[in-house]
């Protein structure tokens, strides 16, 4: 009898020890496996983090594409080319017009301007510009401002036509630099931007440019004295020589690095000497 109680006592031991060493076991293989997939949640924690971090020109596409497929719907202006213009004339929407006035497209007084204004040297030095209410208004009065009859052929291309409206801009005037079709085709195409264009219909895209045609034809008499609203972009162009820096060329133009790097679509400050820089939006 003392022998099977001792013998049950023994095994009962035997048991225990057995079982706490597989817990041990068990974790002690956990530790090791959270170790060994520590490296990895951090690098997914690190990208998840990274992608949702904005570039400048993203933030500001995700805060006015709403603005611009509701302009694009009533006149037919490609919401990727107001957004890439946008991009471009704003810097981002960092621009002292834009921050100051809500002017994100660089449109200047007239006689008729009714609203507050802003000084900034131009053509001339403390030429005129427009102060909006909000930067939606500035979008809209952009549309107003391409219904001219200079910019109505454009109007008559399918609203999801990016490149033949931005080189139907450079061969209107709008802007004096020969890059500035390519500059805007890349924008929309780096960006994706055309996602937010829309087909329409043979009717729609009737009834659409009837409306926009009727609206130049009764712009057409007050036109020559709105011809000074906005003078066509000049943009000018640098070449990098030997030891040229973007903080060097951002000085010498008074822009930021950031400006150069949008306006150009650098993805790092690498120069090489030849290269050529926008350096004027």
């Amino acid at each position: 009898m003392k022998q099977s109680v001792l013998l049950l006592i023994t095994f009962s031991i035997l048991t225990s020890s057995c079982s706490l060493l597989k817990k041990e076991y068990s974790a002690a293989q956990t530790q090791i496996r959270k170790s060994v997939d520590s490296p990895k949640i951090v690098e997914k924690a690190i990208a998840a983090n990274s992608s949702a971090i904005k570039s400048p020109a993203e933030s500001y596409i995700e805060r006015f594409k709403n603005i611009a497929i509701s302009e694009m719907n009533g006149s037919g202006i490609p919401a990727s080319i107001t957004l890439a213009q946008g991009i471009l004339e704003s810097a981002n929407g960092n621009s002292r017009l834009a921050k100051e006035a809500n002017n994100h497209f660089g449109i200047k007084c007239t006689t008729e301007w009714k609203g507050k204004t802003i000084v900034q040297d131009d053509d001339n030095k403390d030429d005129c510009f427009r102060v909006y209410r909000s930067p939606e208004e500035s979008f809209r009065d952009h549309t107003e401002f391409l219904k001219r009859k200079r910019y109505a052929p454009l109007f008559e291309l399918n609203k999801n036509d990016y490149r033949g409206w931005a080189n139907g801009l450079k061969t209107a005037g709008y802007a004096t630099n020969p890059r500035y079709a390519e500059l805007l085709i890349s924008l929309v195409e780096r960006y994706d931007l055309s996602r937010f264009d829309r087909m329409e219909n043979e009717r729609e895209k009737t009834i659409r440019e009837d409306k926009v045609m009727k609206e130049i034809a009764i712009n057409l008499p007050s036109e020559k004295k709105q011809e000074t609203v906005k003078s066509p972009v000049v943009m000018k162009i640098y070449e990098v020589r030997s030891g040229d820096t973007l903080i060097s060329v951002s000085k010498q133009f008074t822009l930021s690095v950031a400006d150069l790097k949008v306006l150009n679509g650098l993805e790092n400050a690498n120069l090489i000497p030849g290269q050529l820089l926008l350096v004027s939006k």
